[in-house]
């Protein structure tokens, strides 16, 4: 169980590498973004429901927030009582989100907490994790793990096959390579629906995330699924989106 434990929050961070960034010369999506979104996610490992996940997603005056918590639930729960949070602060720019903070913890003397900030301007990141801090250089169109569950909003994904990534969880800063298929239907708990099917490349001892996100909800997440290098599964499931525009 201890094992097992350590590695959720690890598996909330992966499930996030699944998305692109933006900055690449891809279509804009017909529909404007919604300024509001609140969405709630069941969590499973290995078929068993470990934790729930509540988000909100507010954009007002060029400027977003996101906020994500995820509770454990059922025996997970008498292990881990503290709650796990993620915020993500930034612009709102013409090719999508433009994170300038990021933070994840389970409590202000967290010792694992993480944190990033974006200077775009001097083309630095900073990360601060394990009591310690360094400087990368800044991608263009780099996202953080939480902005970039959104980030399908702003552009026209169906009309891509290959994605790009730059993401960091505060820890490192990654590069990835995906590749999507559109039109595979999926049941959910919100009903079946039509989705494009976004799959990770990677080599065998690697963990694979999968992705299939929905437009008919504004190309956000409706289920994700990472296979740990052990064989272990982790899967998130939406169960709630609540979209203004």
């Amino acid at each position: 169980m201890t094992a097992r434990r350590q590695s959720i929050p690890a598996f909330l961070s992966a499930l996030a590498a699944a998305l692109l960034a933006p900055g690449l010369s891809w279509p804009a999506a017909a529909l404007p973004p919604p300024q509001s979104i609140s969405a709630s996610y069941n969590v499973y490992m290995n078929g068993a429901h470990v934790a729930v996940m509540n988000e909100t997603y507010e954009a007002k005056a060029g400027e977003y927030r996101l906020e994500s918590e995820s509770r454990a639930v059922g025996l997970v729960a008498l292990f881990q009582r503290q709650s796990v949070r993620f915020m993500s602060t930034g612009k709102v720019t013409g090719s999508g989100l433009q994170p300038l903070r990021f933070e994840g913890k389970r409590s202000e003397s967290d010792p694992r907490r993480v944190r990033g900030e974006f200077d775009w301007q001097a083309g630095q990141l900073m990360l601060e994790h394990g009591g310690r801090t360094e400087n990368l250089p800044l991608p263009r169109g780099a996202q953080d793990r939480l902005s970039i569950m959104y980030q399908f909003m702003f552009l026209a994904p169906e009309k891509v096959r290959r994605l790009e990534i730059a993401m960091t969880n505060g820890r490192k800063l990654g590069h990835y390579l995906y590749t999507v298929q559109p039109g595979v239907e999926i049941d959910t708990p919100l009903g079946r629906m039509t989705t494009l099917h976004v799959v990770k490349q990677h080599r065998p001892d690697e963990s694979g995330t999968e992705l299939w996100i929905s437009p008919q909800h504004r190309y956000l997440p409706v289920k994700m699924l990472v296979i740990e290098e052990d064989g272990a599964r982790y899967e998130q499931v939406a169960t709630r989106l609540d979209i203004k525009p």
